[in-house]
């Protein structure tokens, strides 16, 4: 009998039993599960298991949280069960069941869109310098006219601009097959016959008398050689209709020649489908929101339509539902030759930093807040809305609701001006860049706006809404807060270890943390720290008693003075699989105080859409 085959069996009969668990997996922390039935799950019950420490269900999985003990929960769990454990991956597909079909499809598109979201931002920002070079007459002339080297600059840097923007279908089509499981190669293939230079460039399409447009002729019918260049809809369709495909020919396919027969008719039909069929209804479908948006945006009551998307901006972010205006934006871009919609964005963005930026001013003398304050602020003005909307302005909501007033009235200025942006840049300050350059004028004013407004109407509410606690923090002498300088970073000890030590960054309170196992301090008390270094560093002498095999992403210490200490890296970072992390130690070593545990990209976590937060607590501490 295992050590916790009691709580097993306890926890079994309270999810609703074994047939009421379609998937099964574990992290560092804690079970996750997919529930056929959520509702059957008695969760006051499972609370009171002994050894679970709390639940919640987020992102369609019901997750309980064990500790550092998890893997011989989960060992003995399955042994009870009977049920086989399945990879995070699997966990995540398996827990859409529980999503709506709405939900589906913005998850969906999300994952779609996410791993070409730093192309099409680098892609922008080189537009953007292009136009200051190209188009901004200083004077005597473009910068390109007065120099040989910086024209040299203007046509090489094209060469990037066109393979992200006109190539656009390609990655779409590799990013669908990768996130369905199917050969990542054929979708590539598809997404290139879909540009190739065979066919008349979907941007000299408007311009083509209707004879010119050359045809594949069959005899009993003829097809316009067409490309799809930079459209998007197309592409999604193309990359779907190829797994459809290879996944029917694969199930009714005979494996002995499934290496040839699965590749040849998936990749040939999706082909004759995209061209046929398909891409001129992705067309005409991408065309119809295109247009319709930029109708909105071009109309009569085009402040309107300002206000309500800058208004309600923020909030949209909040559902996971933004995520479709990247689909329309770079639809927008292919149609027209710029997008309005992300100016909006952009200045969305800085509204909420600017009224964070009211909260620094207001809670000056409240170190503790300054911690998740300014580097909250900073990185919503670089375009990361998350730690300011979660950390700082849904927490007290003013500052918020704030921020969506100055959106709004910034928005109404942008699109009354009809500002208009190469393509989606840097959501923040930066964004300026991706600006169309005879626009970067009025849109540097609408920034102004984005920033004035909510800082004032923070101050405003603040000065009515904040308690002294609040303004000045849990301390009893005032003027020791103030001598403070505002990027102090004081210690946190818990049963004798300072956690601080773990890693180089600005430290945010355990309960700023956008985890609630870690943020309601449901496995201990602890800290949270925004990383400027990628090395995770031993705060005490111990031994290392807990690693992740799988994902790399976490680390448990027993401290020589009986304390255990978990430290975690990044949030969600599990569904990376490994992907930037490698451990320096290996389980059961001795390590002492300033040993380096394991490493982590910033940049690869950032990549996948995580946050890299490093959360440090001891288990039970306090």
């Amino acid at each position: 009998m295992g050590k916790f085959t009691e709580e097993s069996k306890q926890l079994l009969e309270l999810v609703g039993g074994k047939g009421n668990i379609a998937a099964v997996s574990h992290c560092v922390t804690r079970m996750r599960f997919v529930l056929n039935d959520p509702a059957k799950a008695d969760i006051p019950g499972i609370e009171k298991i002994k050894g679970v420490k709390g639940t919640f269900t987020q992102a369609g999985q019901f997750q309980v949280i064990i500790g550092q003990e998890v893997q011989e929960f989960y060992n003995d769990f399955t042994a009870v069960s009977g049920l086989e454990g399945v990879s995070k991956d699997q966990v995540k597909k398996q827990a859409k069941q529980n999503q709506n079909l709405l939900q589906q499809i913005m998850s969906s598109i999300a994952e779609i869109f996410a791993p070409l979201i730093p192309a099409l931002v680098v892609g922008g920002l080189i537009l953007g310098f292009r136009n200051v070079i190209g188009e901004i007459d200083f004077g005597n002339g473009t910068i390109v006219s007065q120099s040989v080297f910086w024209a040299g600059v203007h046509s090489f840097l094209w060469l990037i601009g066109e393979a992200i923007f006109h190539m656009l279908p390609v990655g779409i089509c590799w990013s669908i097959t990768k996130k369905m499981g199917t050969t990542q190669i054929l979708g590539i293939i598809l997404g290139c016959t879909l540009v190739s230079g065979q066919l008349l460039n979907a941007y000299g399409v408007a311009g083509a008398a209707a004879d010119t447009i050359p045809k594949w002729d069959f005899g009993f019918v003829q097809v316009n050689m067409i490309g799809y260049q930079a459209q998007v809809i197309p592409a999604i369709l193309a990359g779907f209709c190829l797994v459809f495909l290879e996944k029917l020919f694969t199930k009714i396919c005979p494996k002995v020649i499934s290496m040839i027969v699965v590749p040849f008719f998936s990749l040939v039909l999706a082909v004759m489908a995209s061209h046929f069929i398909l891409g001129p209804i992705g067309w005409k479908i991408g065309s119809w929101i295109s247009t319709g948006v930029h109708a909105g945006l071009t109309s009569s009551v085009n402040w309107l339509f300002a206000g309500v998307f800058g208004f309600f901006y923020a909030p949209l972010v909040i559902t996971g539902l933004h995520h479709m205006t990247n689909a329309i934006d770079t639809q927008l871009v292919a149609d027209f030759g710029g997008t309005i919609l992300w100016p909006m964005i952009a200045l969305s963005n800085i509204a909420q930093g600017s009224a964070v930026l009211g909260m620094i001013y207001l809670q000056k003398k409240n170190v503790k807040t300054q911690e998740v304050s300014i580097p909250a602020c900073i990185s919503c003005y670089l375009g990361v809305t998350e730690p300011a909307m979660f950390g700082v302005n849904l927490k007290y909501g003013f500052p918020f609701f704030s921020a969506m007033i100055g959106s709004c009235i910034a928005a109404i200025i942008s699109v009354g001006s009809g500002v208009m942006a190469n393509s989606i840049g840097v959501g923040g300050i930066p964004g300026i860049l991706s600006i169309q350059t005879k626009y970067m004028g009025i849109f540097a004013l609408a920034m102004l706006v984005a920033i004035a407004v909510p800082f004032i109407l923070t101050l405003i509410a603040g000065k009515k809404k904040l308690t002294d606690e609040d303004l000045y923090g849990e301390v009893e002498d005032e003027e020791v807060v103030a001598s403070q300088p505002i990027n102090a970073v004081p210690s946190k000890v818990v049963n004798g270890i300072d956690l601080t030590k773990v890693v180089a960054g600005d430290v945010i309170a355990l309960e700023q943390v956008q985890d609630e196992v870690f943020s309601k301090k449901l496995m201990g008390d602890g800290i949270g720290i925004t990383p400027s270094s990628e090395e995770i560093i031993s705060p005490t002498d111990g031994t290392v008693t807990v690693t992740m095999d799988d994902s790399k992403h976490a680390i448990g210490i027993k401290a020589d003075n009986g304390a255990d200490v978990l430290i975690h890296v990044g949030i969600d970072t599990v569904q990376m699989n490994g992907t930037g992390f490698q451990y320096l130690v290996e389980k059961g070593q001795k390590v002492k105080a300033g040993d380096k545990l394991l490493s982590f990209s910033k940049k690869a976590i950032k990549e996948a859409g995580k946050l890299d937060t490093v959360v440090c607590v001891v288990v039970g501490g306090n």
